[in-house]
């Protein structure tokens, strides 16, 4: 038998029995909330001293979608080796931050953790939570500045990825009636259907039931051979499900700043919190009194360009070279003289860049897997006067921050953004100083 076939014939796992049966119903208080976004309760074992002190501080529950200082009834279903996982049943006190989730999909759909927690209070914990990572993770114990939160709370997302199943998991369903949407909570294959998504903006929502109709009548007629996803996407007023299409995004800076690239390429996806987010990255770049900047993972140039005119130059570097030639015409159609973009190969990311590193301040925007050792020690080897670390994954950042800080690099400041709300995703600031 192959092995492509033998895998479907291979027994699940049986279930770990401790400390938990399965389903086992437990009552708890939820304590604090994980970098995950569910919420953490702890409960005593049979047999086991008493909680609190220092030989037990008792047994870890993790229950998806409840809140601090409230307590919950939980089923178990998953025990691991020093905790486990349960879904909450009943919220018999709930917590007064807890709100009504708008969304009739919260709780089934993976793609939000806090909807039914209020805004302020989301700010607050992914504020604690910066704190938090950057205490244990990097030894550091350093102030973190307020969240600042996006103007809009919903609405705000100008690009979504839904996706639907192979067509052996379409087989037997009628005409429209397979799912295109996102993972369901706690699940890597196991698909909801999403007709409409409210982070999204109002351009996609009012788009998506045309593109779905597209998709079920393509499918029905034998097209889609295996799994797909679906492109959204909008900027400048205009959705576009073309992957390939050139697009044009205006962000009000000191000047508009218009910046063109293609539709699938990596650019943030929060335009509302954009010019906030730009001007920040540029005033705290341009504190470091340095008069040449380097914007490394540069993309579009969307942090060397706005931040071009506080600088005698700058320099862009990018290992595609296809964001390169983007970043070029970025330059030239609005104005700014004195970027220099580069495709750089990874191995020598500096090895173009002839400005002083003394005189130099750093911006790097690395994919949410965080820098890689090679990226580090070519940064640490060119050793700019600072660094502004910018982050979609503050777990990453703060492993790299143990990095920085053996290289002689110290904090000057550290500013999350709510860029998506709703989520437990944030972005952060970090200013480093030599």
């Amino acid at each position: 038998m192959a092995a492509s076939q033998s895998r479907r014939f291979v027994a699940k796992p049986k279930f770990n029995a401790h400390p938990f049966a399965y389903h086992q119903e437990i009552d708890l208080e939820i304590t604090t909330l994980t970098n995950l976004g569910s919420g953490l309760g702890r409960v005593p074992l049979p047999g086991a001293p008493e909680p609190g002190s220092e030989a037990n501080a008792g047994w870890v529950i993790m229950v998806p979608f409840t809140l601090p200082g409230e307590k919950v009834r939980a089923r178990v279903y998953r025990n691991y080796r020093n905790f486990s996982e349960a879904d909450a049943v009943a919220i018999l006190t709930p917590s007064p931050d807890r709100v009504e989730a708008p969304c009739p999909l919260f709780g089934r759909c993976g793609g939000c953790q806090y909807q039914h927690l209020a805004y302020a209070e989301q700010l607050a914990w992914k504020q604690r939570q910066v704190a938090e990572l950057l205490r244990h993770m990097a030894d550091w114990e350093f102030p973190v500045e307020p969240v600042i939160g996006s103007p809009r709370p919903y609405g705000y997302r100008s690009k979504i990825t839904p996706h639907f199943g192979a067509p052996r998991e379409r087989a037997g369903r009628t005409d429209g009636d397979f799912p295109i949407g996102f993972l369901r909570q706690g699940t890597r294959f196991d698909l909801v259907d999403v007709p409409r998504c409210l982070i999204a903006t109002d351009g996609i929502n009012e788009r998506l039931p045309a593109v779905r109709a597209e998709v079920r009548a393509k499918a029905s007629a034998g097209g889609y051979p295996r799994a797909a996803t679906v492109l959204l996407r909008e900027a400048g007023g205009q959705v576009t499900t073309d992957y390939d299409a050139v697009i044009t995004e205006e962000i009000a800076l000191e000047r508009p700043l218009r910046l063109r690239f293609r539709a699938h390429d990596f650019f943030q996806n929060n335009p509302f919190i954009l010019p906030a987010f730009a001007t920040y990255v540029r005033s705290e770049a341009a504190a470091s009194g340095a008069r040449f900047l380097v914007d490394t993972y540069c993309g579009s140039g969307l942090f060397a360009l706005s931040a071009a005119s506080a600088f005698e130059r700058v320099a862009g570097v990018e290992i595609s070279e296809t964001s390169v030639a983007f970043a070029k015409e970025n330059a030239a159609a609005n104005g700014i003289a004195n970027a220099l973009f580069l495709a750089g190969d990874a191995g020598g990311i500096f090895q173009d860049i002839d400005f002083t590193a003394d005189e130099t301040v750093v911006v790097i925007d690395p994919p949410r897997k965080g820098c890689d050792e090679g990226f580090l020690q070519q940064l640490f080897t060119f050793r700019p006067r600072s660094v502004v670390y910018v982050s979609c994954d503050p777990a990453t950042q703060m492993r790299d921050l143990c990095h920085f800080k053996t290289a002689g690099y110290g904090l000057s400041r550290v500013q999350p953004f709510d860029l998506f709300p709703q989520t437990r995703h944030l972005e952060c600031v970090i200013t480093l100083s030599r």
